[in-house]
């Protein structure tokens, strides 16, 4: 199926929004080596994809094990280079950047990890962890990247008091909020969530869902939310993109995908949650 969302559209309103990021034709190949043998063989990751993300607004990247969104979202942090594509970032396309300039905008796209545990150093205090990429893009004195990370703390709801404690000493609540401040030290314009309340209770998902909101609301932060969880995707998404064997096969508002689901695989996946939901009614009359 070829996506409508990825055909111009001559239609589209004058006053529309300028999307903050656009991804064109994106693609993701890997060379492998079979077992024993010299011959190699290419894996498509995803191909072909196409979309955009406006100021203040979260879009949602669902699908099945497999499906290449983590890899896509890790393309699109510059995390890893796309084979082939367009990512633009207020017009200008970050893959043809020299160094220097990639260096300075890496700033403006963070990515939070769906385990903080094992994205967040674990010798350094909380302090230290929110203050590194203030280090690394020598923002400010060490005495204002301190400040700065006390203040990150605060906007988290994590206790300032424990800005010497290291990861290990939170809950994992606690280290996901860690996580998120450290990305919103640098400002950045995109935030890519991979996964990352899906390891949570329902508490801490619900807290630190209301916190995003909250920062987004006060900061016009636009979220490229990668999740399995389309319960969670209905409370939190404006539109949402459905991965099937490394393409987008349906883009959709929220509220019209859920109604009326055109896919398969999509139809799939709210069978799935139906199913959920309905089984744990059954436990709780």
């Amino acid at each position: 199926m070829t996506p409508t969302h990825s055909q111009p559209n001559s239609n589209a309103s004058p006053y529309a929004p300028e999307p903050l990021l656009r991804v064109t034709g994106l693609c993701k190949r890997f060379v492998q080596r079979r077992n024993f043998s010299r011959s190699k063989f290419t894996v498509n990751a995803f191909e072909d994809v196409h979309l955009q993300l406006c100021r203040g607004e979260t879009l949602a990247l669902v699908g099945e094990s497999g499906a290449g969104k983590s890899t896509l979202a890790r393309c699109i942090a510059l995390l890893e280079r796309p084979t082939q594509g367009n990512i633009a970032l207020d017009g200008a396309d970050l893959l043809t950047l020299d160094k220097k300039r990639l260096f300075a905008i890496r700033r403006r796209i963070q990515l939070i990890f769906q385990d903080p545990a094992s994205a967040l150093n674990p010798q350094l205090t909380a302090c230290e962890i929110i203050a590194e990429p203030l280090a690394i893009q020598k923002v400010g004195t060490k005495k204002q990247r301190i400040e700065r990370a006390l203040q990150l703390m605060d906007q988290v709801g994590l206790e300032t008091a424990a800005a010497q404690k290291r990861p290990f000493e939170f809950s994992g609540g606690q280290r996901q909020r860690l996580a998120i401040a450290r990305a919103l030290a640098l400002e950045p314009d995109v935030l890519i969530l991979d996964e990352s309340l899906s390891a949570l209770d329902a508490l801490n998902r619900d807290l630190i869902l209301q916190v995003l909101v909250d920062l987004q609301a006060a900061r016009s932060l636009a979220y490229l939310y990668v999740s399995h969880d389309l319960r969670l995707v209905s409370q939190f998404a404006d539109e949402v993109v459905v991965m099937y064997q490394g393409r987008i096969v349906e883009l959709k508002k929220t509220r019209e995908l859920f109604a009326r689901p055109a896919h398969f695989h999509t139809r799939e996946l709210l069978a799935t949650v139906h199913s959920v939901e309905s089984t744990l009614l059954e436990r709780s009359a």
